[in-house]
């Protein structure tokens, strides 16, 4: 039999742990009420912290891209193509034979012209001599005027038929030469415009009812784009200022160039005005035909106040996240590029502007935040 004692030992005991188990048990639902009262109805944000960078204002506009130099190869006289040595997109150096007409009839019309002159220097030559031997014996007074007249008539004449024929001559040769077509500059082969047999006639504008010549030569060391600047823009872009090229068949790449040409006036159809830019091309990765961005730098401030472009809402008010608390604070804005924009006032650096999930918000909503973004 067991001491009374003893026996109420137990049952406090007993009633002790009861209590710890209840207790334990009531203190769990409670702490995960909490956390839920805690987030409950939050909006789930990311968020920027401001901070101080050079920002640079741009403007761009789109062009397309031309080769620096273009050339249509067509001589100067017509006739038949009898060779072409080049084809589309080989590489030729100044002065190399590309192609030329058929020469037998040029020839036979240089050899004759020189046969003219041989002729022509002969009959000179004689009516030299004739003239000299009068010039010695009309100082000894043996001959009359009429006589020292017709001397000096055939060497006049002769001496004309000596230049007539030496023009002959030199207009063969000429002929000989532009039927026989160089490269004018280094470049490229861009077109290939016709084949051998056609029969091409430069004063009818090419050959076929066709145009163009018998070749397109381009230089595109160096590519050439123009755009259209609306009139707010223009007054920020001036010769000589620097420009960057972006072109979507080559991401992540800028090519920088100058501005060559800014025009004075407006065109009249469209009231805008006429800029150009001149990129260097070494590589030849830009390609004349195709469309680029020009981008130009009109103004920059440096150490900046920062936030994303996506931070702010109808340019007047940003929501910063403070303590679990969506913050409406109005701003002063100032440059902006595409992505971000310049707070003159309203924010401090460090602030933890909302990025994302702003939309919607309101002025003390319980916010959560997710991440913090970098751009």
């Amino acid at each position: 039999m067991k001491h009374p004692n003893t026996h109420r030992k137990l049952v406090v005991a007993t009633l002790a742990a009861a209590a710890l188990v209840a207790a334990v048990a009531c203190k769990k639902p409670a702490s995960k009420d909490a956390a839920s009262a805690e987030t409950f109805g939050a909006a789930p944000v990311k968020v920027f912290q401001v901070r101080r960078e050079r920002i640079t204002e741009k403007i761009t506009y789109t062009g397309t891209l031309e080769a620096w130099t273009k050339i249509n190869i067509t001589p100067e006289v017509g006739g038949k193509i009898a060779r072409i040595l080049v084809q589309e997109g080989d590489r030729v150096a100044q002065g190399q034979l590309l192609a030329e007409l058929e020469t037998q009839s040029i020839r036979l019309q240089l050899k004759q012209a020189e046969a003219g002159v041989a002729v022509a220097e002969a009959s000179h030559a004689d009516a030299l001599r004739n003239k000299e031997r009068m010039d010695r014996l009309i100082k000894e007074n043996a001959v009359s005027e009429m006589q020292r007249e017709k001397i000096q008539l055939g060497y006049d004449a002769a001496a004309a038929q000596l230049e007539q024929a030496r023009a002959g001559l030199n207009l063969a040769r000429h002929a000989l030469d532009v039927s026989i077509m160089r490269a004018p500059i280094a470049g490229v082969v861009a077109s290939k415009n016709a084949e051998v047999g056609d029969v091409i006639n430069p004063m009818m504008g090419g050959f076929g009812g066709g145009a163009g010549g018998v070749l397109t030569l381009m230089d595109y060391s160096r590519v050439k784009i123009a755009v259209a600047v609306s009139s707010e823009d223009i007054g920020r872009i001036r010769k000589g200022q620097e420009a960057v090229l972006r072109v979507g068949s080559l991401p992540g790449r800028d090519f920088r160039g100058a501005v060559r040409v800014v025009n004075l006036t407006a065109d009249p159809q469209n009231k805008k005005f006429g800029v150009e830019v001149v990129i260097d091309n070494p590589d030849a990765a830009l390609r004349p035909g195709t469309f680029g961005d020009l981008v130009f730098e009109v103004r920059s401030h440096e150490n900046a106040l920062v936030v994303p472009q996506l931070a702010v809402l109808e340019n007047t008010y940003v929501f910063v996240a403070e303590g679990g608390k969506a913050v409406k604070k109005n701003v002063v804005l100032g440059l902006q590029n595409t992505t971000m924009v310049e707070v003159l006032d309203g924010l401090a650096e460090g602030d933890a502007v909302v990025v994302e999930g702003n939309f919607g918000l309101e002025e003390g909503a319980a916010v959560q935040v997710l991440e913090e973004v970098k751009k």
